[in-house]
C-alpha cells in the first residue's frame, strides 16, 4: 500500500463528507426501513472514513466499515412517534422505545 499525500487525502475526505451529508438530508420523508438502509450505507462510510484517516490495513478497514454499517442499521429513530426500529436480522424490523 503506498502512503497517500495530505492533500489526496483531505480532499477524499471531504468528498465523502460532503456525500454522507447529502444523503443524510435526503431522510426526510423516508419509510424506517429506507432510514435504516441510509443509516448502514452512512456508518459504512463513516467506518471507511475513520480507517482511512488512521491509515488502517485492510483488515481493520473492512472491520470499521463493518462495525459502522451495523451500528447505522440497528437503530433507527421514528421523527414522528419516537420510535425506533430495530432490525431482527432475518430481513424485516421491530419497533420499540429508543434507548435514551
Amino acid at each position: 500500500m503506498q502512503p497517500r499525500n495530505g492533500k489526496e487525502q483531505d480532499m477524499r475526505m471531504m468528498a465523502l463528507a460532503a456525500a454522507a451529508s447529502l444523503a443524510l438530508a435526503a431522510c426526510a420523508g423516508m419509510t424506517p426501513e429506507e432510514r435504516m438502509v441510509v443509516g448502514g450505507l452512512a456508518g459504512a462510510t463513516a467506518g471507511l472514513i475513520a480507517a482511512d484517516a488512521l491509515n488502517a490495513n485492510r483488515n481493520w478497514t473492512i472491520f470499521a466499515a463493518l462495525a459502522g454499517a451495523a451500528a447505522g442499521t440497528l437503530v433507527a429513530r421514528n421523527s414522528v412517534t419516537g420510535q425506533c426500529a430495530y432490525a431482527v436480522g432475518d430481513g424485516t424490523y421491530r419497533t420499540g422505545p429508543c434507548p435514551t
